[in-house]
């Protein structure tokens, strides 16, 4: 007998996204009489409820159940449905992504068959809006020079990582590890999977395993998404500082350095001519890879859309991580 499958899902304000999913989930290959769904909802002010009940009342064979969550993040919120569901594996997605129709199947097989304590797959980014910014997003935030070596995001052979998107557990596992850590309001996923290394455990990827995730529709919602990751990420690597990678690195040291030559610039015009050589070669660097990529795609944007959307991600990335550490120093 194939194990129950809960899936939860913390979600919030995502009338635009909610229902692709849902769909998604209701045409999965996973026998559906062993699917439930957990919906752990921020009190959204949208469209999503009225829409998950529409949901529910054409499709009364799934199982799905919305529940309040009252903190209103993401740990708080995936904690909340995985205490409310039952299933003896339990898979985590969010409300704007789309898995595959095999992803359950995939997943449960995994596990079953022992190659990791917690399974995932590679996410496929898609534009979160049908604008030329828009899709430059998407594809920087799967682009060597924005993610680095983020293997779930252009893995090709199944292999132990570091972390995977979402994530699958056996029950038993994730209540022995504790669940999520609600103190982070980002980067949870990564801490979970630290603990789960410390333990011996084995994080698996496997790109057959997809999903498709919708990146940020602008610039703006990119800089704020960046801007916390970077904050989080400092106060998680406090916990776990031997889980520092290089491509995690380098973002926060170039906001540094452009912050101290544009200072010293102002005294000394060494400096000055420094900053200059500074941004001229990473904006040579990141147009070359927008000119490179526009023809690889065909698409005139991504010339400029491409080195707008990386230098966002590293400039926003970079100086949330300096400024948590400014916060931490002063508390």
């Amino acid at each position: 007998m194939p194990p129950t499958v809960s899936i939860v899902v913390p979600c919030y304000n995502e009338e635009k996204r909610i229902r692709t999913l849902l769909d998604a989930i209701f045409t999965q290959t996973y026998p559906r009489h062993l699917l439930d769904v957990t919906i752990a909802d921020g009190h959204s002010t949208d469209q999503t409820r009225a829409i998950i009940a529409q949901f529910q009342r054409e499709h009364p064979d799934l199982r799905v159940t919305v529940i309040d969550n009252d903190a209103r993040t993401i740990p708080a919120g995936v904690n909340r449905a995985i205490q409310a569901s039952h299933g003896e594996v339990v898979v985590r997605l969010d409300g704007h992504s789309c898995p595959y129709p095999d992803y359950v199947e995939k997943v449960v097989a995994a596990l079953e068959a022992g190659l990791g304590q917690n399974v995932g797959g590679v996410w496929e980014i898609r534009p979160g809006a049908e604008t030329p910014i828009a899709r430059a997003i998407a594809v920087a935030a799967a682009h060597p020079l924005g993610v680095g070596d983020a293997l779930y995001r252009h893995a090709r052979q199944a292999a132990a990582v570091d972390t995977v998107p979402f994530g699958a557990w056996k029950r038993s596992f994730l209540q022995q590890i504790g669940g999520y850590d609600e103190s982070l309001l980002s980067n949870e996923d990564y801490e979970l999977n630290a603990r789960i290394r410390q333990r011996g455990g084995i994080i698996w990827l496997d790109p057959s395993i997809r999903s498709i995730y919708f990146a940020r529709p602008t610039l703006e919602a990119l800089a704020r998404q960046y801007g916390r990751y970077g904050f989080w990420k400092f106060r998680m690597l406090r916990r776990y500082p031997g889980t520092l990678r290089w491509r995690q690195a380098l973002p926060p040291l170039f906001v540094a350095s452009l912050l101290v030559n544009l200072v010293l610039g102002l005294v000394w015009p060494l400096f000055g001519w420094l900053l200059a050589f500074e941004l001229a070669a990473y904006a040579g660097t990141l147009l070359l890879a927008g000119v490179r990529t526009a023809l690889q795609r065909r698409e005139a944007s991504l010339v400029w859309g491409l080195p707008l959307a990386i230098a966002v991600m590293h400039l926003a990335w970079g100086s949330g991580f300096l400024w948590s550490i400014l916060n931490e120093k002063r508390a």
